[in-house]
């Protein structure tokens, strides 16, 4: 046992652990509740999106998720799960730039993993359409066609769950109060009483429409919709010491929720059509701030004097190989050319010059191959002697069918363009070749005899 004061270990002061360049993880089953600054300003909010809008399109979106997990069968936490982590996602992105519907799709696919209960997305998808279908009074419901728009909406739905696991830190866990609820008046000694389990029951299932379920924690909650059921079915509880104390809530939290939930009973249901108009133009009101500022940006750029498509010193160029090369050469050669002072050629692009030079060389070919076969009898082997490996197979081949007396039409107009022959001046070439090669049969067939 030391006592010095050398080897003992002490712990790191508060000073130290602020400075600090990490930080902790924390990973616990609570939910997660929202600071209050962030549920006043959302980001629809800075997109032009009224407050009352908003709060209609959550509800919308909540709406959408329950319908849909009553018709795939889910159980009520998975639907629980799902309207929570939609009311997550929009509180750090905007409904202007993620669609409604492909986001509440997205959360009860998500939601049936979560809950050990997964369903396809095909079937979500059906499942969507047919609510869609319901919403638009629609005489013959008819089921989704598996065409591209179906491929296009499954990929959405996909990229969406993952934009949400991104959004959310992977942290999807959510403690539900519905067995709260059912422990909480067991120890009340209402459990036998079914018309206040149901109520309350059914006050927590609505207020998963609200945002209660991110600023309150599950127990206060249990106690809330206890308390609102209690005193809609006049049914008395302890108030000696009040009940509610017991489980960790106070009457002010309680009466909050309590306003929050009966709120929605008193609100009227707005059109989706309108809704859907005011996205839509928030969304156009968005892309035209954009180009705005893009034009802002290009016209910026050209008074500084910079162009994107000039490369960094030290880069290749576009029309530049990394290693030199043939293009490397052809630079040289025409900075040599503009060096001399030629001012016929400084105004001519690249493109224009090389489609000069290849005139050029056709017109020499064009010269050459212009030649008899009784004026220039060496001219064939001459060409083949002078031209390119590749080329020699080609060549040979011409000049033997020239020499038979059996040559073909071209084949096709490039290689008209190629020999550059004249169709008279093509007729006599035939002709030519046809006399000689008839003379040399009659001089054959004179010799047999």
């Amino acid at each position: 046992m030391t006592t010095g004061s050398d080897n003992s270990t002490t712990a790191p002061s508060a000073d130290a652990t602020e400075n600090s360049t990490y930080t902790r993880v924390e990973i616990s089953l609570i939910n997660y509740i929202l600071p209050e600054e962030k549920l006043i300003d959302t980001p629809s909010q800075q997109d032009g999106i009224p407050a009352s809008v908003e709060e209609n399109l959550r509800i919308w979106g909540c709406e959408m998720i329950q319908t849909s997990g009553i018709l795939l069968r889910l159980p009520q936490v998975a639907m629980a799960t799902g309207q929570i982590l939609f009311q997550r996602f929009y509180y750090s992105k905007s409904m202007v730039r993620h669609p409604v519907e492909i986001v509440a799709m997205a959360c009860v696919n998500l939601a049936s993993k979560i809950e050990e209960s997964p369903r396809r997305p095909r079937d979500v998808a059906n499942v969507f359409h047919h609510i869609t279908q319901k919403r638009n009074d629609v005489k013959s419901y008819t089921p989704l066609i598996l065409d591209a728009h179906y491929i296009t909406l499954k990929n959405q739905v996909i990229k969406a769950e993952r934009r949400i696991l991104k959004e959310l830190g992977f942290c999807v866990h959510v403690q539900h109060p519905h067995k709260l609820i059912v422990m909480y008046l067991q120890q009340l000694n209402c459990k036998d009483n079914t018309r206040l389990v149901q109520a309350a029951w059914n006050y927590m299932n609505d207020g998963l429409r609200t945002s209660v379920f991110l600023r309150y924690s599950p127990e206060i909650i249990a106690c809330a919709c206890i308390f609102l059921s209690a005193r809609q079915l006049q049914i008395p509880l302890p108030d000696e010491p009040p009940w509610f104390e017991i489980f960790g809530a106070q009457f002010n939290q309680m009466e909050a929720i309590c306003l929050e939930i009966l709120a929605l009973y008193a609100r009227k249901p707005p059109k989706v059509s309108e809704l859907d108009a005011i996205l839509e133009k928030a969304r156009e009101k968005i892309q035209d701030e954009r180009a705005k500022n893009k034009a802002v940006q290009n016209v910026n750029r050209k008074e500084s004097g910079f162009s994107p498509n000039i490369s960094r010193p030290g880069t290749p160029s576009k029309n530049q190989d990394v290693g030199g090369g043939r293009n490397q050469h052809r630079d040289q050669y025409n900075n040599r050319r503009h060096r001399r002072g030629n001012s016929d050629n400084n105004d001519v692009s690249d493109d224009e010059r090389h489609r000069k030079k290849r005139k050029h060389r056709h017109r020499h070919r064009r010269d050459s191959s212009s030649r008899t076969p009784s004026s220039s009898p060496d001219n064939s082997k001459h060409r083949r002697e002078g031209s390119r490996k590749h080329k020699r197979h080609h060549y040979r081949s011409r000049d033997r069918k020239r020499d038979s007396g059996s040559r073909s039409p071209p084949k096709s107009r490039k290689y008209d363009k190629r020999r550059s022959v004249s169709p008279p001046r093509r007729e006599k070439l035939r002709d030519q070749t046809a006399g000689r090669f008839s003379d040399q049969i009659k001089y054959s067939s004179g010799s047999k005899h």
